[in-house]
């Protein structure tokens, strides 16, 4: 489902559900229908920029661990460690196993809150309300 946020400020802003529910629930806010009021955008942008500080922080600290981790097997195949693993592995391959893929990161929070960070800036700028589910 996808929320439409409306602001006489900016046009509106579309995002699904889950992500406006995540932004929401940091606003205090309910995702099905709400206002952010002009007076309340200065503390909402606040909180925004302030979780989408943790969250990079949190998404470096992942990705340098993912990038540990890539750099400790690569090191265990080169040197020989894990070597029936990797035999075994193969075999599985051969045999028509799939190998399990790779996950990609998804798409950060910063990514995703950005619009709406930018739609805050615009109503805070204009003195204008954001509002949703109406």
């Amino acid at each position: 489902m996808l929320v439409t946020f409306k602001s006489k400020a900016t046009g509106d802003l579309y995002m699904f559900e889950e992500n406006a529910r995540q932004i929401l629930d940091l606003l205090g806010k309910e995702v099905r229908q709400g206002i952010i009021t002009a007076e309340q955008t200065g503390d909402a942008i606040k909180v925004l920029e302030a979780e989408i500080a943790r969250q990079k922080i949190e998404e470096a600290r992942e990705k340098e661990e993912r990038e540990k981790e890539e750099r400790e097997a690569e090191e265990r195949r080169f040197y020989g460690e894990g070597k029936d693993e990797e035999d075994e592995k193969e075999k599985e391959r051969l045999r028509g196993k799939p190998e399990p893929q790779k996950v990609e990161p998804s798409v950060p929070f910063s990514a995703r809150a950005y619009p709406f960070l930018q739609m805050l800036k615009a109503a805070h700028k204009k003195e204008r309300d954001i509002v949703w589910g109406v």
